[in-house]
C-alpha cells in the first residue's frame, strides 16, 4: 500500500518519509511519528492501517539528518542506539519535519500527528505548538511540556503496568489539560500497541485504535 518518499524540510537537507494513501478521496491526513528504532515494519503498518481507514498517512525519517534510513532492532543495543540518536537529534528538527510532512500532504485535507513512545512527545508539541490535533501513546517525555498551552486537541494512551510512566505522571496530565481525554489500560505495559512483539496488549491496542480513529474522524473529517 505504502512508498518510500523523499520530504522536503524546513532545512536544506531532504528527509526520507514512508506515505500510505487510501482508495478513493481522502478523509484528511495523518503524519504518523516513529518510536525511537526508526521508521519500522511496525511503523509502516500503522501508516497503512491509516490509510485502510480512509487517511493519506506518512512518517517520516527523523533519523535521516544523521544517517540514511535507520531500522533498529527492539532489543538493547537498538534501544541503546535509539536513545543517543533522539538525544542527538532534539526535538526541534523532528517537529519541524512534522510540519514539513503535514504540508506535504495537505492536499488530503486536514492533518493531525499520531506518535509512539519519543514520538508520542514530538506527537503533543504538534498539538501544542503547531496547532495539529494529535494522539500521543505512551510519552513518556510529555510532563515537562504540560505548562504549554495547546494550539489544538490531543489525546493520550497510558498502559497501567508502563514503568517509564507512573501514575502520578498521567494524573499530571488530567491535571494540566483537564479538557482532553487521558486514557489508561490495566494489563498493559509501554509499547503495547507494537504488534508482533513481546510488548504487544491486543485488548488495549484495540480499544485505542478505536479512540484513536474517532478522535480522527471528529478532529479531521468531521464525523
Amino acid at each position: 500500500m505504502g512508498q518510500h518518499i523523499h520530504i522536503p524540510t524546513s532545512r536544506t537537507q531532504c528527509i526520507g518519509g514512508y506515505l500510505a494513501q487510501p482508495e478513493g478521496k481522502p478523509k484528511g491526513g495523518i503524519v504518523v511519528v516513529q518510536e525511537i528504532f526508526g521508521v519500522t515494519g511496525h511503523i509502516r503498518s500503522v501508516a497503512d492501517r491509516f490509510a485502510a481507514a480512509g487517511y493519506t498517512a506518512i512518517a517520516p525519517a527523523f533519523f535521516d539528518h544523521l544517517e540514511s534510513w535507520l531500522e533498529l532492532d527492539y532489543d538493547e543495543v537498538g534501544m541503546a542506539r535509539g536513545k543517543a540518536l533522539v538525544y542527538e537529534l532534539g526535538l526541534d528538527r523532528p517537529l519541524e519535519d512534522v510540519a514539513s510532512a503535514a504540508e506535504s500532504i495537505a492536499s488530503s485535507g486536514k492533518v493531525g500527528v499520531v506518535g509512539y513512545c519519543w514520538g508520542g512527545t514530538i506527537a503533543l508539541l504538534s498539538a501544542l505548538r503547531l496547532g495539529l490535533p494529535a494522539v500521543s501513546y505512551y510519552g513518556a517525555r510529555n510532563v515537562p511540556f504540560l505548562v504549554e498551552k495547546p494550539k489544538a486537541p490531543a489525546m493520550f494512551h497510558f498502559g497501567e503496568d508502563d514503568p517509564s510512566i507512573p501514575p502520578e505522571a498521567v494524573a499530571q496530565h488530567r491535571e494540566a489539560l483537564p479538557q482532553m481525554d487521558v486514557f489508561t489500560y490495566p494489563g498493559a505495559g509501554h509499547a503495547f500497541n507494537r504488534d508482533g512483539d513481546a510488548h504487544y496488549h491486543e485488548p488495549s491496542a484495540k480499544l485505542a485504535w478505536q479512540r484513536t480513529l474517532a478522535f480522527f474522524d471528529q478532529q479531521l473529517a468531521g464525523a
